[in-house]
């Protein structure tokens, strides 16, 4: 199986950044994509960021020009800077990867989630 691990998450203050960083590990035999997902009480889960293999990648309009999403390949890690932070930024980020495993099965993996508060 496929094991992510989050870092980086914390209190900043508006205005501030972060760089969030999910490293993969396990039975990887492709990363098909990675992504970063955000969840606030009360909110439905919501897509913030993509990268694919191929290096294409996607924002949620409300982070476009803030945020960016980068892969470090050799370490099978996705990291998320993000800039100019606001309150509505707050929330559980959530690592996910799409991944086919070392036994040929493609599936969908998640990390725990990491806190990101933004307040003064």
């Amino acid at each position: 199986q496929v094991q992510l691990v989050e870092s980086g998450g914390g209190l900043v203050q508006p205005g501030g950044s972060l760089r969030l960083s999910c490293a993969a590990s396990g039975s990887i035999f492709r990363i098909n994509a990675m992504a970063w997902y955000r969840q606030a009480p009360g909110k439905q889960r919501e897509l913030v960021a993509r990268i694919s293999s191929g290096g294409r990648t996607n924002y949620a309009d409300s982070v476009k020009g803030r945020f960016t999403i980068s892969r470090d390949g050799a370490k099978n890690t996705v990291h998320l800077q993000m800039n100019s932070l606001k309150p509505e930024d707050t929330a559980v980020y959530s690592c996910n990867c799409n991944a086919v495993s070392s036994g040929y099965i493609e599936s969908v993996y998640w990390g725990q989630g990491t806190q990101v508060t933004v307040s003064s």
